[in-house]
C-alpha cells in the first residue's frame, strides 16, 4: 500500500488528522484518504497522535514504513484536539490544509468537492467548511449540536450551520494568523471571519462510527462550549485592525 505521489515533490496539499485511541480506524481511513488524493497533485498526510494508549502510535509507525507521504507526529503530553490540529498544521509543508477527524465518520471522498469549492472562491482568508446535513449520530447528540450551533451562530454571527464538522479546507498561513487556544477548533469559522476572511459551507457525507468510542459526552461539550463562547465573543470585540498608510 504505497502511494504513487513522488515524495521529493514539495506538497501543495497537507491533510492533517488528529487522533487519540483510534487504532482500529487508522489503516482504513488512511487508505480512503490516499484514494481521495489521487490526481490532486503532490500531497502529504500528517497524523498527530495525542498520547494514545491503545496501540495507535505503533500502528502509525508501521504504516509510515509503507507509505511515503505519511508523516507521524506524537505529543509528549496529552493536549487535546485543537493542539493536535495546530501541531499538524505548523509541521505541514503544503500551502493548503485539509483537516478531518480520525474516527472515520468524515468521508475522505468529499475532499475533491471541498477543494473545488475552495478554487471557486480562491482568495486569501477563505475557509471551506463541511456541513453534515444528514448526521449519523444519536438523537441526543444531534439535538444538542443543533441547539449549540444555533446559540453560537446567534452570538458570534458566523452564519455557519455546522462548525463541528472536521472536514475543512484553508490556507496554512491563514490558520496560523488566528489566535490559538484550547478548543479553538470549534470556533474556526468565527475566528476566520474575525480576521476579515470568508467562510463557505458545503454539504458533505457523514457516517456512523463503526470502530472505537466517542471522546466527548454531551455535558462535556456543553460546559466547555459555553466558556469558550464567552472567550471568542471577547476576542471579537478586542480585534485590532488599523488601516495603515506608508509615507512615500
Amino acid at each position: 500500500m504505497v502511494d504513487q505521489t513522488e515524495p521529493t515533490i514539495p506538497p501543495e496539499i497537507s491533510v492533517v488528522v488528529p487522533v487519540h485511541n483510534e487504532v482500529d480506524n487508522i489503516e482504513p481511513l488512511i487508505k480512503e484518504i490516499l484514494a481521495a488524493l489521487q490526481g490532486l497533485g503532490a500531497s502529504e498526510i500528517l497524523y498527530v497522535d495525542d498520547c494514545s494508549r491503545d496501540g495507535t502510535p505503533e500502528k502509525l509507525v508501521n504504516l509510515k514504513r509503507q507509505i511515503d507521504v505519511l508523516r507521524v507526529l506524537t505529543h509528549q503530553k496529552q493536549s487535546g484536539q485543537s493542539a493536535a490540529i495546530r501541531s499538524g498544521i505548523k509541521a505541514a509543508r503544503g500551502t493548503l490544509i485539509i483537516t478531518l477527524d480520525g474516527d472515520g465518520q468524515n468521508d475522505p471522498a468529499d475532499i475533491p468537492k471541498l477543494l473545488n469549492a475552495y478554487r471557486d472562491h480562491a482568495r486569501a482568508n477563505v475557509m471551506i467548511c463541511g456541513h453534515r446535513a444528514r448526521r449519523q449520530d444519536s438523537l441526543t447528540k444531534k439535538v444538542s449540536s443543533k441547539i449549540a450551533n444555533g446559540i453560537r451562530a446567534r452570538l458570534l454571527g458566523d452564519s455557519t450551520p455546522d462548525t463541528g464538522c472536521g472536514l475543512k479546507v484553508f490556507r496554512r498561513d491563514d490558520f496560523l494568523d488566528l489566535p490559538s487556544f484550547d478548543h479553538m477548533h470549534r470556533f474556526l469559522p468565527a475566528l476566520m471571519l474575525r480576521n476579515g476572511g470568508e467562510v463557505v459551507s458545503v454539504e458533505v457525507s457523514h457516517r456512523p462510527r463503526e470502530r472505537g468510542k466517542s471522546k466527548y459526552g454531551t455535558f462535556d461539550r456543553l460546559w466547555v462550549g459555553i466558556t469558550d463562547l464567552v472567550g471568542v465573543m471577547w476576542l471579537k470585540r478586542r480585534k485590532i485592525d488599523p488601516k495603515v498608510d506608508e509615507n512615500k
